[in-house]
């Protein structure tokens, strides 16, 4: 068991369940994970392998048995008539049928309904009137010769979830992790494997939990498909619910004003628009106008009366263009559907997700370590709602004057939920809080930026923040700073295309001339690049300044693995491409010698230098025996040394082993992880100018 897992089966004792055990027990069962996970926690919460194969088992037998497939509804139906009373796992949902005066439940896969239930049941668990809820009901049968009454009695109904917790316990065993493990702990909870992710991406997502712990918290996430947008809100919590973006209507989500019945906002803390991208879908302008007054103040009418509720709104849907093709042709939010393309109901988003950085699902991903049943975080999650952590930055930092009163509580919110979920215990360092900070002020950043390009009567503003100091400190959004000259395009120019300088009509236009471009002159300078990054690679960062040289050292002590010798492949391909053929280089490695695979490290130079000598490339490498080599840098006889923090670890994971996927192929298509390099002149060179 790795560390992690067994610190937390350590302070989570019975509550903390092994992520791939969901996969083992569902089988063919359509059912959330929030309900495998629950009867997981009942049998399977411990890290004793005998214990979780007996309640594996277990599970296994209780699904097998009281699970309700529909295609074999019709057994259990009988099974429920020969024994008089059977135990089963369904979606419940309940109607108040007013012209008897009685509440009725629903079974969903069973197929029953008009089942009479108590008022005192209803009041208990008022979700039942909206939506639906996983329960595990006790069913009788009672056949009648009224007509009028139902033969189905239901005896018991429990939902699923968690009936009690210890926030205070929780909060204590917090103070056991440090900050990066108790990330790595929650990414495993939504049953990702942290060491497939930076630091960048696991936040990004964990702002997927907001909308469960802060009120009225509105989020978007567009990007492309693949890559798990909606299962946080389908799968992980039974206080949220997703809906798909074609079914809304204002009585559902709202309410009904011929019955007076409150719709889903009024019950659920999560209301989540799956699909929701899409120019040509069909939108009702009320629901619009109804949604954009409840986003800004949280209440809608109903007739006279105006009410109030708690859900938050998160909006999730496929983009079909790429980031630049999008902020060179209209903006990041073009896929919406046209009633939503509206800048008043856009400015009351709080963050936007870059679902394009998110990656593709793959089954690498996904964790085999301990994370919490699923139902215990969302009930910590639920219960952090009543708590507000937005002024927790204060006492550091302060938002610019520049920055409108909207554009501050999506800030606060954004800064208030991740504060909530990493640091429930508010003890945090100042480095941590500036970190979570620019990521709230970039996810509102990508909105407004993007209603400027749509709307023109919305000002530039300025996403700065400032320290004791009063150093203004800028926050760019990661696609500013990779497409620069697209990003800052008007409204105008979106519009009508960029305006050159036009020849006027009637003028002579001037001949054509080829120009040639001048050879740069390359600088000393340092780079930093963030998490997430994409459109660099070797040839961009690193071959101008290997173009000429005759002798290339490289210094990187961590050329051990597979995936770090391709990387020094791909260096090396870099070097060739940036030779003339009648030219031969020597190519010197300085690494360390791998402690457990030294025979695989050693065979995988010596084919790549046989495959080197045939393109005129010498390549050596040694060993240091030392301990002491830390330093990573490329050094070349034509003076120039580069510093990398990195060395030529400087991609995140991707699928190496597909060749039809474009990152395996070509690395401006990968995300990089957060690095600097600094390109210095060599001592003999200087010294020789």
């Amino acid at each position: 068991m790795k560390e992690l897992d067994h610190k937390i089966n350590t302070h989570f004792p019975g509550l903390v369940v092994r992520k791939d055990l969901v996969k083992t027990v569902k089988g063919n069962a359509i059912v959330p994970s929030y309900v495998l996970e629950y009867l997981l926690g009942q049998y399977c919460a411990t890290s004793d392998e005998p214990t979780i194969q007996t309640g594996i088992e277990t599970v296994k037998e209780i699904l097998a048995k009281h699970f309700v497939h529909r295609n074999e509804a019709g057994l259990v139906r009988s099974n429920i008539k020969e024994k008089g009373r059977y135990k089963v796992i369904d979606k419940i949902s309940v109607d108040l049928n007013d012209k008897k005066d009685v509440y009725e439940a629903q079974f969903s896969n069973l197929g029953i309904k008009e089942v009479l239930v108590d008022s005192t049941t209803v009041k208990k668990h008022p979700k039942l009137l909206v939506g639906g809820v996983w329960c595990i009901a006790d069913l009788e049968y009672g056949f009648s010769d009224d007509k009028g009454v139902s033969p189905w009695i239901l005896s018991t109904l429990k939902p699923i979830q968690l009936s009690h917790f210890d926030f205070e316990g929780y909060v204590e065993a917090r103070r056991q992790f440090t900050t990066d493990e108790w990330i790595d702990v929650l990414v495993q909870s939504i049953g990702f494997n942290p060491e497939m992710f930076g630091k960048r991406s696991k936040l990004t997502q964990l702002v997927r939990l907001i909308p469960y712990c802060e009120r009225n918290y509105n989020l978007i996430e567009l990007g492309p498909k693949g890559t798990g947008k909606s299962h946080i809100y389908s799968e992980f919590s039974p206080h949220g619910i997703l809906i798909s973006g074609g079914e809304v209507t204002v009585p559902k989500l709202f309410v009904n004003n011929a019955s007076g019945k409150i719709g889903l906002v009024g019950y659920w803390d999560c209301v989540a628009f799956d699909e929701f991208a899409g120019r040509q879908k069909r939108v009702d302008k009320a629901l619009v106008d109804i949604m954009k007054n409840y986003m800004a103040n949280k209440s809608f009418s109903r007739g006279v009366e105006t009410l109030g509720a708690e859900a938050s709104m998160v909006f999730v849907g496929n983009t079909q263009h790429t980031v630049p093709y999008m902020l060179k042709h209209s903006n990041l939010f073009c896929e919406l559907p046209e009633k939503f393309y509206d800048s008043a109901f856009l400015d009351r988003i709080h963050f936007y997700i870059p679902g394009w950085e998110v990656d593709i699902i793959r089954g690498e991903m996904f964790s085999d370590g301990y994370g919490f049943v699923v139902d215990y975080l969302a009930e910590i999650l639920r219960f952090l709602r009543n708590h507000d952590y937005s002024d927790r930055y204060k006492e550091h930092f302060s938002l610019s004057p520049d920055i409108s009163t909207r554009d501050r509580d999506g800030i606060n919110k954004t800064f208030s939920g991740l504060m909530k979920i990493l640091f429930p215990h508010g003890e945090s360092t100042k480095e941590e809080v500036e970190e979570l900070l620019r990521f709230a002020i970039e996810g509102r950043k990508r909105v407004k930026d993007q209603l400027m390009r749509i709307d023109s009567t919305y000002g530039t503003v300025r996403f700065t923040y400032q320290g004791m100091d009063g150093k203004p400190k800028p926050v760019p959004t990661l696609e500013e700073d990779e497409y620069p000259s697209y990003y800052k395009k008007t409204v105008a120019e979106v519009e009508g295309g960029t305006t050159f300088e036009a020849v006027q009509p009637g003028m002579p236009q001037p001949p054509f001339e080829p120009q040639i471009p001048p050879e740069p002159i390359l600088k000393e300078k340092h780079l930093t690049f963030q998490e997430n990054q994409k459109g660099l690679s070797f040839d961009t960062l690193l071959g101008l300044y290997l173009k000429g040289a005759t002798e290339i050292t490289v210094t990187d002590p961590y050329i051990r693995l597979f995936f770090q010798v391709r990387n020094f492949m791909e260096f090396l391909e870099t070097v060739v491409k940036h030779k003339t053929p009648e030219e031969e280089i020597s190519v010197h490695l300085v690494t360390t010698e791998d402690e457990f695979k030294d025979e695989q490290q050693k065979e995988h130079f010596e084919k790549i230098k046989d495959s080197a000598s045939a393109v005129g490339v010498n390549f050596t490498w040694e060993f240091d025996s030392s301990g002491t080599l830390h330093a990573r840098h490329i050094v070349t006889d034509h003076g120039w040394k580069i510093s990398l923090d990195r060395g030529l670890d400087i991609f995140q994971h991707y699928e190496m082993n597909d060749a039809f996927t474009f990152a395996n192929r070509l690395q401006q298509f990968r995300p990089c992880k957060a690095f600097e390099v600094t390109f210095i002149k060599h001592k003999r060179e200087a010294e020789g100018e």
